[in-house]
């Protein structure tokens, strides 16, 4: 479950992340947040996109599935993990358990590692540049905490602003979402569905308040 921290604003490439000189990033401040907010609102907007994603932290995590968000809603799969959520409930699965925790969409305890996650997009300074045919936009945080993410990098095609991937900073390594696969718009509401038989023989337990 911990990969939507890297797709929302998830998670050993040593790749370096991209800086901006104090000019620089005051003079393309307005210009960078509205390229930030037409990347974002094309990801996680109202029509909704799709993509496959994979991360290798040597040593410590690996992974990879899909993810599908629509506003408030979202559905990943990975080999263990999936989760449906409608936006109004949250079906959370783990199959190796054979356990699927159901919770209020908003509720935090649904994920208490993601639930420290959490940013005011107030709390960003937002920057970019270009390399070759693609944005590199930077979105450094303020005030950021100890065991926090420090600073994100989301790597876009100039045509179509699709992104490819995403690099994040933590307080002591840095590491690389590869992004493939990407769709935005007409996105089915039944993709958010769940499939309640699929999962008949496992163990629900209902945390809704």
């Amino acid at each position: 479950m911990k990969i939507r921290i890297a797709i929302l604003v998830y998670l050993m490439s040593m790749l370096p992340l991209s800086h901006l000189s104090a000019k620089e990033e005051k003079e393309s401040s307005k210009e960078a947040k509205e390229l930030f907010t037409k990347v974002y609102d094309m990801v996680f907007g109202e029509k909704g996109s799709c993509l496959s994603y994979s991360v290798n932290i040597i040593g410590i995590y690996k992974t990879a599935g899909d993810i599908a968000y629509k506003g408030k809603k979202i559905h990943y799969q990975e080999s263990r993990y999936s989760a449906w959520e409608d936006g109004v409930t949250a079906y959370m699965v783990d199959k190796k358990k054979k356990v699927v925790n159901v919770y209020d969409y908003d509720d935090d305890n649904k994920d208490e590692y993601l639930s420290k996650f959490k940013y005011d997009v107030n709390n960003f300074i937002i920057s970019y540049k270009t390399e070759g045919d693609y944005y590199l936009i930077t979105a450094k945080i303020k005030d950021a905490s100890y065991f926090g993410i420090r600073e994100a990098v989301a790597k876009v095609y100039k045509k179509n602003l699709h992104p490819v991937s995403l690099t994040i900073k933590l307080a002591f390594f840095k590491t690389t979402v590869k992004i493939s696969n990407f769709r935005s718009g007409n996105i089915p509401d039944n993709v958010f569905v769940f499939p309640k038989r699929q999962f008949s023989d496992y163990t629900l337990k209902d945390h809704r308040k």
